[in-house]
């Protein structure tokens, strides 16, 4: 193999096939080869000053053999090119063990927010649940329960409210499978199109998603009565 220098006598960079979108790995081989040219070129200035006497003599004593030199410089490409390889490998696995680090991290953290995440609605309702342990306890009469149930029925409406939790339109309604679902239905000549008129259960949604149906009951218009088939 020719020895390919340049006109300051250095070995020109040998670029390897890589990824050409891989900005990390090509600034590795950068600094490798950099790294490389400076020692060689402290290990040659080295050389010239404490053995330019003895480089003079074994000159004078024997030719020089151009081959030498030559096979010489293809062994040290090797050798630094091998280097490089090593060292963008060593690069790729800690990369590696950083992403699953990464990943097994990430994971932890989806299932601690799925495991937590009625954390806050729960804490809120926990003072409803004092307030129902209150009037439990209390002792008064029929109308003062009452009116200690009625509270803490306005207590978790808001609650619900502030959660996204809104009430299905149902009383009243035409009838809309849906959101309703109907469990009796009846006939009534006051109704042009099915409409729901009994509310056995409410139904809500949480924010634009249905949590549960309405249970209903559904008015529709009375059947006009079939012709008697052969009648006059």
């Amino acid at each position: 193999m020719a020895d390919e220098r340049d006109s300051n006598g250095d070995i020109p960079e040998v670029s390897l096939d890589l990824d050409a979108q891989s900005e990390d790995l090509e600034a590795a081989m950068q600094a490798a080869v950099a790294a490389v040219e400076s020692a060689e070129s402290a290990e040659s200035a080295e050389g010239a000053e404490s053995g330019q006497g003895a480089q003079d003599s074994a000159a004078a004593a024997a030719p020089s053999d151009p081959s030498d030199a030559s096979d010489q410089s293809d062994e040290d490409e090797v050798a630094n090119l091998r280097r490089e390889i090593a060292d963008l490998r060593d690069r790729s696995m800690r990369t590696l063990a950083d992403f699953d680090n990464f990943r097994k991290r990430s994971e932890r953290e989806r299932q601690d927010l799925k495991k937590y995440a009625l954390m806050e609605p729960i804490r809120d309702f926990l003072g409803i649940i004092d307030n129902l342990e209150l009037a439990l306890s209390a002792a008064g009469a029929a109308d003062d329960l009452k009116r200690g149930v009625e509270m803490i029925h306005r207590q978790m409406t808001d609650l619900l409210r502030r959660h996204g939790v809104k009430e299905v339109s149902a009383l009243n309604q035409p009838f809309d499978p849906a959101v309703h679902e109907a469990v009796a239905r009846e006939e009534d000549p006051s109704v042009q199109s099915p409409t729901v008129t009994g509310e056995m259960r409410r139904g809500y949604f949480m924010h634009d998603r249905l949590l549960r149906p309405a249970m209903v009951k559904v008015s529709v218009p009375v059947e006009a009565p079939k012709p008697v088939a052969g009648g006059e």
